[in-house]
């Protein structure tokens, strides 16, 4: 990590905190700033990562009992990126509040960044999520979270994409056993167990023993998460120095899961090893035990860090190989593997910005829930900014637009009398779209993922040349943790359907239908070039091709209000008959693709 940044990364990082000051204040929103003293820094006069991860979970721990109104406890920190380092005499500015409540847990979003006071500048450091559980009462009871009321733009953004986030959280040892089972990881670890250079990992190993005092414990008498932390982090560093045989420096710590509480007068065994050394990172396991007196050992805690090296220059090194330990120690190679992967998905898939990647990415199993997070959150994001603009209406049929830079988004919206469940179950179903939507000639299932993930190919005519145009689409259908429900729509690349001679292909970046409970539908896309053509007529006023459209999929959503009972082929057949001989709304050749 550079302890400096460039100024124009100062100034751009600097305006993104100054536009964030200006939102309306959370009630749930707790700021810190901390001068960073001698006493915190590491060798190199710079904020040590344990210290500034107590910080962090103490702002976190205060914004969560702000909205619970009782005691809280951390039960998770998602992956943590430190993009900058803090040197002595800099402050750190934290701001941590509530993103959403569920049942008993909720997430806090916790922004870290550096300010330098002689300069007058401002630049992110970390961004991290949270979880907290509130604690039982003394019946025993568990304490219901009120729902968390989102204001601003931004607040709408993080609420909606939450759920997502606590999705991927529930699903990640999953993930893991999956890639793990992949033939590939096996193949790596059969290569690097023959090198003889390597270095062998029992000689990283760490153990260190801690005892909980009070200054250790928070205000529920139980052992300080930040602290236990900052133990962690103390070991771990030990561990990648012995293989690296320098001093390291922590890149990323991927999600700590606590597991179990300690409390003063507890031993706290850690232990930390080098899973596995990559040319320039190193991945450091640490697991902490808790035991007391003669009593068993309980696992309360795992963590895995990621270490680099850098020269005098700032430069990375090239780390030695590192020869796993037999049994458990192949078990934890592979799983960095693993990890490495999902970090390189979650920055690649689920991070990147628009124009940075591919608008189809390719599809593999292996990617499947970075894809379909990435997919949901796109659409949740693009439907809750808040500088739409309403560019036509007909009969309660709203056509809105958006313009970004270079991009071009619109939604259409409508009420209609049907509940937002049954809505959803229709429209979830992209196969009987070619009843009602005149438009798609053709949807077919290609592969059914899971419950929620679909891939589809659809064919539509293109309205430059005259030819038909194809898309392979990942549809993911979200049921609401609340509201609203989520059908979102974008292409990816599958080897299995190539582009032919026959058909172009085309791409979406980000579309997809939201349904409210309260009877309204809206249809979002981020238009891509093979989509504006099909909206521009509408925008300028020239056509009304999309309330031709929503007036089409309003009656076949009110013919099939309750559960159909015929077959779905059956049923499309009606509805596109119906459709055609419907006097109320003439379905075009040219209407609005969706």
């Amino acid at each position: 990590m550079s302890s400096r940044v460039s100024v124009d990364l100062e100034k751009a990082e600097e305006e993104e905190v100054e536009e964030e000051d200006e939102e309306s204040v959370n009630p749930t929103e707790v700021k810190m700033s901390q001068i960073v003293m001698p006493c915190h820094s590491n060798h190199r006069q710079e904020l040590s990562v344990g210290q500034l991860l107590k910080w962090i979970d103490s702002s976190a721990c205060l914004s969560a009992e702000r909205h619970a109104g009782c005691p809280c406890v951390t039960a998770s920190m998602d992956d943590i990126h430190f993009e900058h380092t803090i040197s002595v005499g800099q402050v750190v500015n934290i701001k941590a509040k509530v993103n959403r409540a569920f049942n008993t847990s909720m997430e806090v979003g916790v922004q870290v960044s550096c300010e330098d006071l002689f300069l007058d500048r401002h630049w992110r450091v970390c961004h991290a999520y949270a979880t907290f559980v509130t604690q039982r009462t003394n019946t025993g009871k568990k304490v219901i979270l009120k729902p968390i009321l989102p204001h601003t733009e931004k607040e709408q953004v993080e609420y909606s994409v939450a759920a997502e986030r606590r999705r991927v959280r529930m699903l990640h040892d999953d993930i893991i056993k999956d890639l793990r089972s992949h033939g590939s990881v096996q193949v790596v670890l059969q290569g690097r167990a023959c090198l003889g250079n390597a270095v062998a990992a029992e000689k990283t190993k760490v153990e260190s023993v801690e005892l909980v005092l009070p200054p250790h414990a928070n205000h529920q008498v139980n052992t300080f998460g930040g602290q236990i932390m900052a133990w962690m982090v103390n070991v771990a560093t030990i561990a990648a120095s012995r293989l690296s045989r320098a001093h390291p420096t922590l890149r990323t710590i991927d999600m700590f899961t606590f597991r179990g509480p300690s409390q003063v007068g507890d031993r706290l065994l850690l232990r930390a090893i080098v899973n596995n050394a990559f040319k320039n990172s190193m991945e450091v396991g640490v697991r902490a035990e808790a035991y007391h007196e003669e009593g068993p050992n309980r696992h309360i805690n795992s963590a895995f860090m990621i270490f680099e090296v850098l020269d005098d220059h700032r430069k990375l090194c090239t780390l030695p190989r590192i020869r796993p330990e037999p049994l458990e120690g192949g078990r934890r190679f592979q799983e960095a593997i693993a990890r490495k992967k999902i970090r390189l998905d979650r920055k690649y898939i689920i991070s990147c910005k628009q124009g940075e990647v591919p608008l189809s990415v390719p599809w593999d199993p292996r990617n499947q829930v970075y894809l379909s997070y990435n997919n949901v959150s796109a659409l949740k994001m693009l439907a809750a900014r808040n500088n739409w603009r309403l560019s036509s209406e007909k009969d309660k049929v709203r056509l809105y637009t958006m313009e970004q830079k270079s991009t071009l988004s619109f939604r259409v919206e409508s009420e209609v009398d049907v509940p937002a469940h049954r809505a959803f179950d229709l429209l979830a179903e992209l196969s009987n779209r070619p009843g009602w939507d005149t438009h798609y000639q053709k949807c077919e299932l290609i592969h059914r993922v899971d419950d929620d993930d679909f891939l589809y190919r659809v064919v539509t005519p293109s309205v430059s040349d005259g030819h038909l145009q194809d898309f392979i689409l990942l549809a993911s259908k979200r049921k609401p943790c609340g509201n609203p429900y989520v059908i979102a729509l974008r292409s990816v690349s599958l080897p299995t359907h190539p582009p032919t001679e026959e058909y172009n292909r085309g791409e979406v970046l980000c579309a997809g239908i939201i349904a409210l409970i309260l009877f309204q539908i809206s249809y979002y896309n981020q238009a891509s070039p093979e989509v504006v053509p099909y909206i521009s007529t509408d925008i300028a006023g020239l056509s009304s091709s999309f309330y031709h459209n929503f007036c089409s999929c309003r009656q076949y959503l009110t013919r099939n209000r309750l559960e159909a009972t015929s077959s779905p082929e059956d049923q499309a057949g009606q509805n596109q008959a119906s459709d055609t001989d419907s006097p109320t709304c003439d379905v075009r050749a040219d209407n609005t693709q969706l």
